[in-house]
């Protein structure tokens, strides 16, 4: 199994006060200070353009593999890898070389991300074709053989629904025994699930928290038809983070999310919303948030990645999560 404990999520790059030529740094101090606080892993999105949830789609965003390239000779100890890579944007075949490299170049520290992409906004807008759901589920089930295969053979063939590869080398070759650990997102519990059990090293879902107890089982059930023992696999949740030093500066950290969505306190009375946000944070002081997520450990889950909505980009506030995750047991 691989370790992910605690991971952050650097999903944003358009910081206020920060200079175009300033932003790299900026993101390499984050990089520094997530690794010397505790965590296990540094993951980025592989979107183009941001997400409409986080912010205006021409907001600032990097390449994912370019960025993680570039983190890999300012980090030492980090696991780098996207959350996750939409299987359309690239050939499987070059993909897995990319992350091979990543891998060298950082020591044996990658990992592949991948999931069956989502974004159709953004495939359009880059001219990207964005099959039916089934078929980018064939294309990612495709994308699973050949990386497994070229992760751990010299020169492998296979031939896919969709892709092929015949007598691929990819050297230089990965240093990772067995290659970069496959980790699968993705909530889907017909067939994403079905594929973390049959291919996936580690997995991470981004729901609601009350629906984590479903999920796993639904997992655990793949897991048995496959004959595979869930405990195999690393099994992770994505949420968002609001700590701070005392309960009521979390609070008001919370107050100042919400305005910047356009919303106040008072929206949190409608269920819905209520569930959509708190159901996806954790909140509170070091010792709250410790509490929140040992409990989500003891729940099933191995670890837990988070993005700091509100201050993921300043180095002192994710050393206070990193320090608080690292004394989670």
């Amino acid at each position: 199994m691989v370790e992910l404990k605690a991971s952050l999520q650097i999903p944003r790059f358009t910081y206020e006060g920060v200079a175009p030529e300033d932003q790299f740094e900026r993101v390499a101090a984050v990089a520094v200070a997530a690794e010397e606080s505790g965590f296990d892993a540094v993951l980025v999105m592989d979107h183009f353009w941001q997400l409409f949830m986080l912010g205006p789609p021409d907001w600032d965003m990097f390449d994912g593999y370019t960025l993680l390239a570039a983190l890999a000779a300012r980090t030492e100890r980090v696991k780098l890898g996207t959350l996750v890579t939409g299987v359309t944007y690239r050939n499987p075949a070059h993909l897995a070389k990319i992350v091979t490299n990543l891998d060298v170049i950082s020591k044996g520290r990658a990992l592949l991300g991948i999931g069956a992409a989502w974004f159709e906004e953004e495939h359009r807008g880059y001219g990207f074709d964005f099959p039916p759901v089934k078929e980018r589920f064939e294309r990612l089930e495709d994308a699973l053989h050949i990386a497994r295969l070229m992760f751990t053979e010299h020169a492998p063939s296979y031939s896919g629904r969709h892709h092929s590869i015949d007598g691929a080398f990819n050297v230089p070759r990965p240093i990772t025994p067995g290659g970069p650990p496959i980790l699968i997102g993705g909530g889907g519990e017909r067939r994403t699930l079905r594929l973390v059990a049959e291919f996936a090293d580690a997995w991470n879902v981004p729901c609601a928290k009350d629906e984590l107890p479903g999920k796993l089982e639904v997992l655990a059930r793949h897991c048995a038809a496959v004959g595979r023992d869930p405990a195999t696999i690393t099994k992770t949740w994505l949420g968002s983070l609001v700590i701070a030093p005392t309960h009521d500066e979390a609070e008001a950290k919370l107050d100042q999310l919400l305005a910047g969505r356009g919303l106040d306190r008072s929206a949190l009375d409608d269920p819905g919303v209520r569930s959509m946000l708190l159901g996806r944070f954790v909140l509170g002081d070091p010792d709250e948030v410790g509490e929140q997520v040992a409990e989500l450990r003891g729940g099933g889950l191995d670890g837990v990645v988070f993005n700091l909505p509100l201050d993921g980009f300043d180095p002192e506030a994710v050393a206070l999560a990193g320090q608080t995750l690292a004394k989670v047991g």
